[in-house]
């Protein structure tokens, strides 16, 4: 064989005598660098590949090693091995499935004759601590399909036998095998050196899932688990989770008493009351931004003849999570995006180039068919709606509506408490629509609006829609997490699929371009994650309850009773809690509704017509007059302040 030559990021390059694995290429550099090899990427590519994986003359090689932001992952998918080999070593009757790694951890799912509970993780746990301290290498061993086959068929291994049958009709000829010390699994890698590079594991929790999904395969029990490359990250992940489970928005929705279920209408919320008023402030707060970037607000149907699925491309692409009904023998859906509605808007007058852009949002509600095993309190529903808008313009426009779009998510942000968000551009996928040039246009118009801006953004290769790139907002809430809420997307096929036309300056009809874009994303959805990222406390002009009043006898009432007009008149919402209890427990009481401001009134203030405002972070304000705590009041909630705010010397109480 002519020589193999490696290619390193430095430009420098290894010269072999047969195509060398990236290990054999680390080697070659150091023995440090070798130990800590876990994988590789290839040829500027993305996907990671098992160092064991021989390379091609010219490969372009990126060593992935213990320091490598990707080496969590390879961690987690050996960890996911380790599981599976340390259930079998004590239960040889389980059957084993997958393990991919997932969001901070990994899970495996097992065929077992007995529910797997939370009481067995330590059992668990245990004798992956035994196989991960012998060291076991992990070997990569390449099998004939058939010989892969008939092995876990004679093992009684069905869920293998038909991953690896579903490979031969996709024509493979082989598989890859992993062996650790007498056990083995079917994997494409890539995986650790040993078991001894797996640090730190916890099991988390266990559930019943689906064979590959499906309602009608076989249930399967799930363990979930996490691993990390020290304890220390470990222990830090623990402490997050904790943390989450106080925060969790379904927790604090039944605290709260915000939100409901029931049985009858399946992943549909029941907003109560209180719940009601953090949505219409969200959506009202929206409104007066629309407003500004003028927005025109319409009103859509919520059923609509499936010939206008079909014409959008729903009813081709989108039909499993669509709801159907057939009234007078007619076939009719119910909506699960606003889009085509509005299309439908835009096609029945006829429009100007003078008149673009033109924005329209919706409201409307949405309903959509999730799978039973994906729903989630509010942040996976069935019902819903969105802060939805679609903007019509020209091309050259796209670039100006990008820029305003940022900026508007951006206020809305600030105004939120939430600056903390990262910005994609997910770029045009394999399969797609359109033209090259089109695609050119378009991304470079999202990214140089971002750019423009000042504003830092990553790169989603290949992850945009096929009708167009899109912008993502990620945004970090308070512990860390990432959530996926604003988007922003440009489509030029419904305005083909609705033959929507302009007449241009030219007097000749031209095809506009399409934004679909929503900033919060779904409201239900969002209230989730601003629940938990803001652990209940909404800043006040959004709390459900703003101001409490608590007398400490019945002789301060008169006051207390005027106070409560005061503030009705100027749409403060406002308790009186005149229960003849002691304060502590009505302030307690209070700081569990999490209510901003709590007016406390004795027979001194009564007397001098002053209040003591007790804020929800603890501290207490003393002998505020009240026609200054009145304003200081209004202004705190007509300025969207995220915390209730008195200037003036504070102490604990």
């Amino acid at each position: 064989m002519s020589e193999i030559q490696i290619i390193l990021p430095d430009n420098s390059v290894r010269t072999f005598d047969h195509e060398p694995t990236a290990l054999e290429v680390a080697a070659s550099i150091g023995a440090r660098l070798a130990n800590d090899t876990l994988g590789a990427k290839i040829n500027g590519g993305s996907e990671v590949i098992d160092f064991r994986i021989p390379l091609k003359n010219g490969t372009k090689l990126q060593l992935i090693t213990t320091k490598s932001p990707e080496a969590i992952e390879v961690v987690r998918h050996s960890a996911a091995h380790l599981m599976a080999h340390a259930v079998q070593s004590i239960w040889p009757e389980v059957k084993v499935t997958i393990g991919p790694v997932i969001e901070n951890g990994f899970f495996y799912d097992f065929d077992s004759p007995f529910n797997f509970t939370e009481e067995h993780f330590e059992k668990i746990e245990k004798k992956m601590e035994e196989i991960k301290s012998k060291n076991l290498p992990l070997e990569r061993v390449n099998w004939p399909i058939n010989k892969a086959i008939e092995t876990f068929a004679n093992m009684k291994e069905r869920f293998k036998v038909e991953l690896i049958q579903d490979l031969a009709a996709k024509g493979e000829t082989e598989v890859g095998i992993y062996n650790q010390g007498d056990w083995f699994d079917l994997c494409r890698g890539p995986h650790v050196q040993s078991t001894g590079q797996i640090k730190a594991f916890k099991l988390m929790s266990v559930a019943g899932a689906y064979w590959r999904g499906d309602e009608k395969n076989p249930m399967l029990q799930r363990i979930y688990a996490t691993a990390f490359l020290d304890k220390k990250d470990l222990d830090q992940h623990i402490l997050m989770l904790e943390e989450a489970k106080k925060r969790d928005h379904r927790k604090l929705g039944k605290e709260l008493g915000l939100f409901m279920f029931h049985e009858w209408a399946p992943a549909s919320p029941f907003f109560t009351g209180r719940g009601t008023i953090i949505y219409n402030e969200l959506t009202n707060y929206i409104r007066e931004l629309y407003h500004k970037y003028d927005y025109q607000e319409v009103i859509t149907p919520q059923i609509f003849d499936i010939e206008l699925f079909k014409t959008s491309g729903h009813y081709q692409n989108y039909k499993e999570n669509m709801y159907f009904s057939k009234p007078d023998d007619r076939d009719f859906g119910l909506k699960p995006m606003n889009c085509p509605s509005h299309c439908l808007l835009f096609a029945s007058e006829k429009h100007s180039y003078r008149e673009l852009p033109l924005r329209m949002a919706d409201f409307g509600r949405l309903h959509r068919y999730e799978k039973s095993g994906s729903l989630h309190g509010l942040s996976r529903v069935r019902t819903f709606c969105q802060d939805d808008a679609h903007i019509f313009c020209s091309l050259d426009q796209l670039k100006s509506e990008i820029f305003k779009f940022i900026e508007m998510l951006n206020t809305i942000y600030q105004t939120l408490g939430m600056p903390n968000y990262k910005l994609f551009l997910a770029t045009r996928p394999e399969n797609r629509m359109g033209s090259e040039e089109y695609w050119d246009k378009a991304e470079k118009a999202l990214a140089d609006a971002i750019t423009e801006m000042g504003l830092e953004f990553g790169i989603l290769p290949g992850e945009g829609a096929f009708y167009g790139p899109k912008l993502e907002m990620h945004f970090v809430d308070a512990i860390g997490r990432s959530w996926q809420t604003g988007t922003i997307q440009v489509d030029p096929n419904l305005p083909e699929a609705f033959d929507l036309k302009y007449t241009g300056e030219d007097n000749t009809e031209h095809r506009p371009i399409m934004l679909h874009r929503a900033v919060l994303g779904s409201l239900e959805r969002f209230i989730s994650v601003y629940l938990e990222h803001t652990a209940g406390h909404m800043p006040p002009w959004m709390s459900p309850t703003q101001v409490t009043i608590l007398n400490v006898t019945d002789r301060v009432n008169e006051f207390c009773e005027q106070i409560e007009k005061d503030l009705k008149t100027d749409f403060v919402r406002v308790e009186f809690d005149r229960r003849n209890e002691k304060l502590n427990f009505k302030i307690r009481e209070a700081q569990l509704k999490k209510t901003p401001f709590m007016i406390i009134i004795g027979d001194k203030e009564a007397e001098q017509k002053s209040v003591s405002v007790r804020l929800r972070d603890g501290t207490i304000h003393n002998n505020i007059p009240w026609a200054e705590a009145h304003k200081i009041i209004l202004k705190t909630i007509k300025d969207r302040k995220l915390q209730a705010e008195i200037s003036q010397p504070a102490t604990l109480t």
